[in-house]
């Protein structure tokens, strides 16, 4: 996780909470009395009965706003908590940064008294729907695959969930891998591609090719006239999901 002392300086100005996918996610929580939230990063998504956060990045830590959630600086491998800690537990978008994935799941289970809530993507779909990486940058889908984990071994290591497909919206104020699918521009932003695990970690120089392609596909209009369905749609679905397991 030393990546996100790096990586997690920008999260505060690009990775803004979404509401829509805040309110799915709170959803998926249920009526539970208090959450703990590991590989918590800024806070993202927390909601108010958020017991406690688990963070192993200084960084990140640093970034959380006033009168959020108590911190600990902690890895997912090793939760300082008791067994069911809390009603339930959730993992956003973090478990593909686990050194020891099934050691990080147990422990979720274990601290878990009734759900485990996970948002993570299926990389399946992720490179066959999402223009970027398809058209342009296939170096990072290549190292995605690297560390993507796949769903069902997910279900397996939790015993048991089920998914909820989260869609995308257009304006997503949440600067993830496909935020920005109908806004390209945003993707030739240094800023805004630091925010991006699989973009900051394949690196500058092996994104620029594809980032000169979209720069000027974009200058021309050819990206408009390939991709001018993507206009007419609010949302899309490119592989993010929720697992939601209960014990």
């Amino acid at each position: 996780m030393a990546i996100y002392d790096t990586l997690g300086a920008t999260y505060g100005r690009t990775r803004q909470p979404d509401p829509r996918i805040a309110a799915q996610i709170h959803a998926a929580l249920g009526n539970a009395a208090d959450v703990v939230n590991v590989g918590a990063g800024t806070g993202s998504y927390e909601p108010p009965h958020t017991a406690l956060a688990v963070e192993p990045s200084t960084i990140m830590l640093a970034q959380r706003p006033p009168r959020s959630a108590p911190a600990v600086r902690a890895a997912a491998e090793q939760l300082p908590l008791c067994d069911n800690a809390a009603d339930a537990v959730m993992a956003l978008l973090t478990v593909h940064h686990w050194s020891d994935l099934a050691a990080g799941i147990a422990e979720l289970r274990r601290v878990a008294r009734h759900r485990i809530v996970i948002l993570t993507w299926d990389q399946r779909i992720f490179r066959e729907q999402f223009w970027l990486v398809r058209e342009y940058l296939p170096e990072a889908a290549a190292f995605d695959d690297s560390r993507a984990i796949p769903i069902d071994r997910l279900v397996t290591l939790l015993g048991g969930a089920h998914q909820e497909p989260v869609h995308v919206p257009h304006d997503c104020t949440d600067g993830f891998g496909a935020a920005y699918w109908r806004r390209p521009h945003a993707y030739l932003d240094p800023q805004v591609r630091a925010g991006i695990s699989m973009l900051a970690q394949t690196g500058e120089d092996v994104l620029a090719p594809g980032l000169a392609r979209l720069a000027d596909d974009l200058a021309t209009g050819r990206w408009h006239h390939r991709h001018a369905d993507l206009a007419a749609l609010d949302t899309v679905d490119v592989g993010y999901r929720l697992l939601v397991s209960d014990s």
